[in-house]
């Protein structure tokens, strides 16, 4: 039996014109970036696993729904296509919908968290304890926050609700990584030695860019904590990928996503009979 993850393949769901300020707390207010919305393909024993859906179209694409939910000028969602960018993701790495028998959520952001209707009622989703009860406390709370309950407050969404650290498939480890929101989590991947082994740390939003982890910078987005207490979920991831040599990827690096990207496509070519493109970083 296989214990370690066979195929990883990285999704780009869209990209977030904001200020780096969001990423790296304390950056000047002038500067900006493009950063890439993340997903992550998990190929396990029980089939594909997916970290993280993307955002909810139909909030963007809707002109009330788009002010409501990202009224703040400073921010701006871009889609990657005129449909759904969970689909056209999937359908270019050749993956059906229906093949997902998982989901793990790092947190329930709006760029994270908004594909999360495809799956309701269908698969189970993984998320902690301290997110979830954060994403249903009394309106508007969470949505000052970026966290849309219309995004994921559906009665017959599968919770599976750790408390900390929690092995979420083999291979695949949820990591608490409180800060960003109460409940992020990160994932460790340990991949099988039939695939030449070794794993990666992804921190999805507790490290959004390189120099939040080389540099240890505070991230600039938090709830409930001081920019400066979320320099140990750093340290602790830094942590965990010295002790088994894995690499540490950051969630929104709009130079290391893309090259990752093709790194892995590269790596995992030879190990599956259906040709996986990744996503361009190009038309954006």
């Amino acid at each position: 039996m296989k214990n370690g993850v066979r195929r990883i393949i990285l999704l780009t769901l869209g990209w977030e014109d904001l200020p780096k300020s969001i990423s790296v707390h304390g950056a000047p207010p002038e500067q900006r970036l493009r950063e890439p919305t993340p997903g992550v393909l998990l190929e396990c024993d029980g089939g594909w696993m997916l970290l993280d859906t993307g955002f909810n179209t139909a909030l963007i694409n809707d002109a009330a729904l788009r002010r409501r939910f990202f009224g703040d000028p400073a921010y701006r969602p871009i889609l990657p296509g005129p449909g759904e960018p969970l689909e056209e993701a999937l359908a270019r790495a050749g993956i059906d919908m229906d093949r997902i028998y998982a989901v793990g959520m790092s947190h329930l952001h709006h760029d994270h968290a908004g594909g999360l209707r495809h799956f309701a009622g269908r698969v189970p989703v993984h998320v902690q304890r301290a997110e979830l009860d954060f994403g249903f406390s009394p309106h508007p709370i969470p949505e000052r926050n970026a966290v849309n309950r219309i995004d994921f407050d559906h009665p017959d969404m599968l919770w599976e609700v750790a408390d900390g650290d929690a092995e979420i498939a083999p291979g695949v480890t949820a990591v608490l990584t409180a800060g960003h929101t109460p409940g992020h989590q990160s994932f460790v991947v340990d991949l099988d030695d039939s695939v030449g082994g070794g794993g990666f740390v992804f921190a999805f939003d507790a490290a959004d860019l390189t120099e939040n982890i080389e540099h240890e910078l505070a991230i600039g987005a938090t709830v409930g904590v001081e920019p400066a207490e979320t320099v140990e979920q750093i340290r602790k991831l830094k942590r965990i990928a010295a002790e088994r040599n894995y690499r540490l990827v950051p969630g929104h690096d709009p130079v290391v996503w893309p090259a990752l990207t093709s790194e892995l496509h590269t790596r995992f070519a030879g190990h599956h009979s259906t040709s996986a493109m990744p996503l361009s970083s190009e038309g954006k």
